[in-house]
């Protein structure tokens, strides 16, 4: 690699253009330049390529100016001392972007996307090159061209990294959200690319099946990072009316890329992520748009049918989800994977009245299997209740406030689907533990429907409601015993439990009159309001 930085650095324009090109072959996986670090050949390498990049007029030279320095700036040192405004302006020049009305032809086309490229490694690798460009025209730059690529028909290579460079800048530098959201009208410009995508998909389209190709699931995916930055605690949650408009419509277009089919399913599962994610920013009441009026002339399986309105959106929310969860990737990646779904899904629950009963329906349908305990097996639901006792506290409230707003917020309804034990936590947070009902529960409360099955119904008296599963009768081991014997091992288990609270092992609690645990001094005052700790194992209807 020396060789070729003292061609570059030591020869004339054709030499060094000939080391420029065996640099570029030589270094296209290299992401680390030691040897740049003495007698200040790094500062020397990249001035050698600005004389070569603004003196020469042959593209393909240009074109290999700009890898270079891609190359270069994947490394971060000195990175934001070497990024003058000369270079700037070189970039501004090449990338069109201070030209507005450039045409991009073929080798200019090639220059420009190098140029793009260059442009997003300098962004993510220094802050300071991000700031730089909020403030030196580039940000408005590539915010007009975004208004204008339908009508000056832009390339799409270049589109792409003009979004992805949006991103960037909206993600590092969040002080430009509210200027490039309201003053440069950036959501519009993102939601017409929306657009105008599945117009195209739906143009090329044979016999038919519109899908998204590769290339336009990138780009898709480019918007909705960039929609994420931009609405950002801040959308859905005034009274504006436009933006009340601009909301439903987005969740409109929205719903249909989470059932767009594409080539592969990397790309789909790519698509569906980022739509998750933007729908986390988006208020509650915008969600009744991923639901549907189901027409009398379509053909749709009941399974994605509910109260007369298509649900396949809803489902395949839930089929994401479920995907997820049974490609287990450790515990320390579970709020980072599960909670855009869970939140997404527990704000589809909270919007509407019919979403919340066909979630119902797909996670806690009427019991059958009561020998099996809650969280073994691989249904939704029991996904869901395993999760309810993950050490990863954001993902368990999630996880528990779904279900039980899914159970009408009924604490027996909870304790029946998901097991005392499992659902504990909830109790305790909310007050719930001597099993008194929430006091929300009356906004779900409905008699009208019955889910106890015939299965359900036959084995409920046999029910450990602790486990959430039927227990055959087993002999008691105290059957035997007189009542000196039970007394003596009742006292021998209170001395126990005794010493374990002095040294600190445990620290028992019995239920407050607010439902919550309280500790005790002794092990003696656990007898205290038994009567009030006793828990309703009866069950009552869905």
């Amino acid at each position: 690699m020396d060789v070729y930085i003292n061609g570059i650095l030591t020869s004339n324009e054709a030499s060094s253009s000939e080391a420029l090109q065996k640099f570029v072959e030589a270094a296209s996986q290299v992401f680390s330049f030691p040897e740049l670090n003495k007698n200040n050949q790094r500062k020397q390498l990249w001035d050698a390529l600005f004389t070569l990049a603004s003196s020469t007029e042959n593209n393909t030279v240009l074109m290999n100016c700009f890898i270079a320095i891609r190359i270069l700036s994947r490394e971060k040192t000195d990175l934001n001392e070497l990024m003058t405004d000369k270079w700037f302006n070189l970039i501004q020049i090449h990338s069109g972007l201070g030209t507005p009305d450039v045409i991009f032809e073929n080798e200019k086309l090639q220059v420009a996307v190098e140029v793009q490229k260059c442009l997003c490694n300098l962004i993510f690798n220094s802050s300071v090159v991000a700031a730089q460009c909020c403030k030196n025209g580039i940000l408005q730059q590539i915010t007009e061209r975004l208004k204008t690529c339908e009508e000056k028909k832009l390339p799409e290579q270049i589109k792409f990294f003009h979004v992805k460079q949006l991103f960037l800048l909206t993600a590092l530098c969040g002080e430009i959200r509210n200027r490039v959201r309201t003053e440069m009208n950036g959501t519009i410009s993102l939601i017409q690319i929306l657009e105008v995508t599945l117009k195209r998909a739906a143009e090329q389209a044979t016999s038919g099946n519109i899908a998204l190709d590769d290339e336009k699931v990138d780009l898709v995916c480019e918007v909705l990072k960039a929609l994420f930055n931009l609405t950002l605690n801040c959308y859905g949650n005034t009274n504006d009316e436009e933006e009340d408009k601009q909301c439903e419509h987005l969740v409109v277009l929205l719903r249909m890329y989470l059932l767009m089919p594409t080539n592969s399913k990397e790309k789909s599962v790519a698509v569906k992520s980022n739509v998750i994610n933007l729908l986390t920013n988006i208020h509650n009441d915008y969600y009744k748009n991923l639901v549907t009026p189901l027409q009398p002339e379509q053909k749709v399986s009941n399974k994605f049918t509910y109260d007369g309105n298509n649900m396949t959106a809803i489902y395949e929310l839930l089929m994401f989800l479920k995907n997820q969860l049974s490609n287990d990737s450790g515990v320390s990646k579970q709020y980072e994977t599960l909670s855009p779904s869970i939140s997404v899904i527990l704000k589809c629950a909270i919007s509407e009245r019919s979403i919340r009963k066909y979630l119902r329906m797909q996670i806690l349908p009427p019991l059958k299997d009561v020998h099996t305990r809650p969280e073994q097996g691989s249904t939704l639901r029991n996904y869901l209740c395993r999760l309810l006792t993950t050490p990863i506290t954001q993902i368990r409230d999630l996880v528990a406030e779904l279900l039980f707003v899914l159970c009408k917020k009924s604490v027996k309804r909870m304790i029946k689907y998901t097991g005392y034990g499992n659902a504990a936590g909830l109790f305790a947070q909310r007050g719930l533990l001597g099993g008194k009902s929430d006091k929300e529960a009356a906004d779900f409360s409905s008699d009208s429907e019955d889910s106890e099955t015939e299965e359900y119904a036959e084995f409920k008296h046999g029910i450990n409601p602790v486990t959430g599963c039927y227990e055959a009768p087993h002999p008691s081991v105290m059957e035997d015993m007189t009542e000196e014997q039970k007394e003596y091992e009742a006292m021998k288990l209170v001395e126990l439990m005794h010493n374990l609270t002095k040294c600190g092992a445990i620290q028992p609690c019995r239920v407050g009159e607010d439902g919550k645990p309280h500790p005790i001094e002794h092990v003696l005052q656990l007898q205290e309001g038994l009567r009030a700790q006793q828990i309703n194992n009866d069950s009552d209807s869905d």
